[in-house]
């Protein structure tokens, strides 16, 4: 065998393993997620995979596509009516990542998330654009299958796309941190105290937030909080799980959703988890890119200055110290080069 034909059958099988990673995770995101189920057994108000999905083509590229179909079909094909339902749905939950990922790439989307129009892109296209393709295909064809009543149509379709958009702002802009996460090398003691703080306060809000009392308001001061003095790298993991907190209060009817409906309790963690992205992924971006500009301005005032210092030198040596060109060797006046 040459060396050509390993490294070829070497790439491939690395593809492959990337592959199956991509549908484990999110074969084993869909099972957390389904634990939270709300309405019906496919409809949840948190679909993680569709974040994993997105990711994933965005962090390895398009090629990926596979390990989602098959990711998606092991997670619906003991929920679906029928197995051309459940092929319909994979195909659905295929098609929406891979539009948004098109949409991003069209839009001159950055990974890194480090501009306001990063964050508008991701939640307007990449979310709220990309998931209508899961949400009507997956609700088109349990009511072709007869799973769903006429009148059940949008109130499911509703759930189905909020849920699956829920996936993309909340869970996709925490495994784009991971890529480029590293240790700090140089955080002072008092950073490492902020940080271990803001866990500990949002576990506490966490514990508040499934209580008896309606405070689900208070996740937004740390989300302000974490934006402003971590951006993405903090934002994206406290909403991460302010809105896991919320779901999980909702799921049990407890704190601000005991009481109600299912369509009031539906409508308001829906709202919540949607306001808690928007203000954790619109605030971060807008402090990093406002750092990144202040940076971009010292760097400009840095070069000019020492640009100004070269010139006032070099003008100082042709003068002299007292305003008078420098003398020859004989006395004459040297002009200035």
């Amino acid at each position: 065998m040459t060396v050509a034909r390993r490294e070829w059958l070497g790439r491939r099988g690395v593809a492959v393993l990337k592959i199956c990673a991509v549908a484990a995770l999110y074969y084993g995101s869909a099972t957390a997620g389904l634990i939270q189920q709300l309405v019906r057994s496919q409809v949840t108000p948190l679909w993680p995979p569709t974040g994993i999905a997105l990711a994933s083509l965005l962090l390895l590229g398009p090629w990926v596509w596979p390990g989602i179909t098959l990711g998606a079909f092991l997670a619906n094909v003991s929920l679906g009516p029928s197995i051309p339902a459940v092929l319909a749905i994979t195909a659905g939950n295929t098609l929406a990542p891979v539009c948004s990922y098109w949409l991003l790439r069209r839009a001159g989307f950055r990974k890194e998330m480090d501009r306001l129009r990063d964050a508008l892109a991701l939640i307007f296209l990449g979310a709220f654009t990309g998931m209508l393709v899961s949400a009507t295909t997956g609700t088109g064809t349990l009511a072709l299958a007869g799973g769903l009543s006429a009148g059940a149509f949008w109130p499911t379709w509703s759930v189905w796309w909020t849920g699956d958009a829920m996936g993309v702002l909340v869970v996709a802009p925490v495994l784009l941190v991971l890529r480029s996460a590293h240790w700090p090398k140089n955080a002072a003691p008092s950073r490492w105290a902020e940080g271990l703080l803001l866990v500990v306060a949002t576990a506490c809000v966490g514990l508040v937030e499934a209580g008896p009392a309606p405070l689900l308001f208070l996740g937004f001061p740390l989300l302000i909080w974490a934006a402003f003095r971590f951006q993405l790298a903090g934002a994206a993991p406290c909403a991460l799980a302010v809105s896991t907190f919320a779901i999980i209060a909702a799921t049990h009817r407890t704190g601000p959703f005991a009481g109600h409906d299912l369509l009031t309790n539906m409508i308001t963690l829906q709202a919540f988890n949607g306001s808690a992205s928007l203000t954790a992924l619109l605030l971060a971006a807008a402090v990093t890119e406002r750092n990144e500009t202040r940076k971009e301005i010292e760097r400009a005032c840095t070069q000019l200055a020492e640009m100004v210092a070269r010139i006032a030198a070099g003008e100082y040596r042709a003068t002299g110290p007292h305003g008078e060109g420098e003398k020859d060797e004989n006395g004459g006046a040297r002009r200035p080069a």
